[in-house]
């Protein structure tokens, strides 16, 4: 009896052995930057250092998150901003989660129509360059309302090192270089006199930014009512409407951050944490990964035929219901709970097949497309006490609606582009937009930014987020399940070729030269259109892994200037 047990366990072992095969194990030559206390990952060195400072002064993960945010508005300014807005998750030393939404807002002047022609037609360009296209930015707003609940340290300490740097100024890099050298054009529409970025930048050049360092000293020594009642509302008011735009004083006032409840679920014994609404991250990221959570991701291994129709057919339907369901909580009706329902996602999967492509014609919201810029910025913070952020933020496009406030020394946002200029046509990202996200006034945009915090057995295992437009939930996506599923570091995760599909255009965007082309010609056969020219860079992902021993593993994406900073 005893050797037939035996058999029967071994027996039991063996077969469970061959229907979970083990994934991969770690390279740990692989590993990014690895800390014992505290970290910052950001787009720049500058940023993380001063971030990093912070830390090692004390400070938490709020105050650095106040620090190098607004040092980001100065080291890179294609997208760090005070002119902008963005959403932060936090996961607090005692396991409290919580997020704050200070994506800008319509003036209080918009309408719903706005960008159309007289026959209801979109007006190429208005939603997107000069000062039409600029919503009202709650940056200052955020990180104010942050330091205000959870900062630790003095705002004087805080900023010194910004205004400081600022005046020092900050050393072009070959990237930004090439940045400015494209937009030379964008520019000179729409300002009507030349600024500061319109000189012959070289890679080692040092730009310093005075203008920005007197708004810093004002904002420093005034506080966020500087930036909404003070003279900088004022001089930026008057800016804006000397430029055609509709902003008013009043709109600068009557804006304020909000905190929203987190977008959590499940995915393989991991807790998921991300933005809510307005923010589709969140809700897009739970669809996608619990519409994938059955299959056997890790078996089929990382980017091969069957991991990639998995991914792109779930992202397919998730991106369909963003078009529709998605939109400002404050003004419609989100059915949040409904949408990422384990029945519901189940149904949504049903009429996938790995013997052809799902074509999107034939997928609709369920029943229960607008494009954001590439130019987002993302960073990850975790601090000595066991505080974690994540932090996205953004101007909208590079350099945003390309109007520059040459007085105050920032860039303003196109940001009224992620709204439905006109219900079914497409925005700058090729994201189409419904009802839920038309135009009116005080309303907040619909956007794509996924700040995510990632929980294991109740402890912190990573921060992590992106940049990219209508690609940040899929880049987050594959972050993640490159950790998770496939046993990568982090910086091997951040590092990894990424691939796209968003419904409409009914294409899979791939970085190129960067997949087998044998699973490109097996998906092309099955019925998929590919494309590897229109996306070189999907995604700068930065993240921040905690290590089984505690240390902190940071993931800075080779695919920028990004830069791990931590003691």
């Amino acid at each position: 009896m005893k050797k037939t047990l035996i058999l029967l366990l071994f027996i039991a072992s063996f077969s469970a052995c061959k229907q979970a095969p083990t994934k991969p194990k770690v390279d740990e030559s692989k590993r990014g930057l690895i800390v014992d206390n505290a970290m910052v990952v950001s787009a720049r060195a500058e940023a993380s250092k001063i971030g990093t400072e912070i830390l090692k002064k004390g400070g938490n993960a709020f105050d650095a998150m106040m620090a190098t945010e607004l040092a980001l508005a100065v080291a890179y300014p294609s997208a760090g901003n005070i002119g902008g807005g963005g959403f932060m998750v936090y996961r607090d030393k005692d396991g409290n989660i919580g997020g704050i939404d200070y994506r800008e807002k319509a003036p209080l002047a918009a309408t719903k129509d706005m960008y159309l022609d007289e026959e209801g037609n979109v007006i190429p360009g208005k939603s997107t360059l000069g000062a039409m296209a600029v919503g009202i930015p709650g940056t200052v707003a955020g990180v104010f309302a942050v330091h205000e609940k959870f900062g630790t340290l003095p705002i004087k300490e805080i900023l010194e090192p910004v205004v400081a740097l600022a005046r020092k100024g900050v050393v072009v890099t070959k990237k930004q270089e090439a940045r400015l050298k494209r937009f030379q054009e964008p520019f000179a529409k729409a300002n009507k006199d030349s600024i500061l970025f319109m000189k012959n930048w070289k890679e080692n050049d040092t730009i310093k930014y005075p203008a920005l360092a007197e708004t810093m000293q004002r904002i420093m020594e005034n506080g966020r009512d500087e930036f909404y009642k003070g003279e900088t509302a004022k001089r930026l008011v008057k800016f804006m409407q000397d430029n055609g735009g509709i902003m008013t004083e009043e709109d600068l006032a009557k804006y304020e951050a909000k905190w929203r409840t987190p977008v959590t679920f499940e995915y393989d014994g991991l807790k998921i944490i991300s933005m809510s609404p307005p923010s589709s991250g969140g809700i897009c990221l739970a669809q996608i990964m619990k519409m994938v959570e059955p299959y056997d991701l890790h078996e089929y291994g990382h980017n091969t035929l069957k991991s990639i129709q998995v991914i792109t057919e779930a992202e397919r339907r998730a991106y369909a219901d963003r078009s529709y369901y998605l939109g400002d909580p404050d003004f419609v009706n989100v059915p949040g709970d409904d949408l990422i329902a384990d029945d519901y996602l189940k149904d949504r999967m049903s009429s996938f097949s790995f013997e052809k492509a799902t074509k999107s014609s034939d997928v609709s919201h369920g029943k229960v497309q607008v494009v954001e810029s590439n130019e987002t910025t993302h960073y990850s913070i975790v601090d000595k006490f066991g505080n974690a952020i994540a932090v996205t933020t953004t101007i909208n496009a590079t350099y945003g609606s390309k109007l520059y406030c040459s007085d105050l020394g920032f860039f303003l946002n196109n940001e009224m582009d992620d709204f439905s200029s006109k219900p079914g046509v497409p925005n700058m990202f090729g994201l189409i937009g419904a009802e839920a996200n038309s135009i009116a006034p005080e309303k907040r945009m619909l956007s794509s930014m996924t700040p995510t915090i990632v929980e294991k057995d109740g402890k912190l295992l990573m921060s992590v987020g992106t940049p990219g437009g209508s690609t940040i939930i899929t880049s987050v996506l594959q972050t993640v399940l490159n950790v998770h599923e496939y046993n990568m570091t982090m910086q091997q995760a951040v590092n990894a070729p990424r691939f796209h599909h968003q419904w409409l255009p009914d294409v899979i965007l791939f970085e190129p030269n960067s997949f087998e082309r044998a699973t490109l010609d097996s998906l092309q056969q099955l019925g998929y259109q590919i494309n590897e020219d229109r996306a070189p860079v999907i995604g700068k992902v930065d993240g921040i892994l905690v290590l089984d021993n505690g240390k902190l593993e940071g993931g800075a994406d080779k695919r920028g200037d990004d830069t791990a900073i931590g003691y």
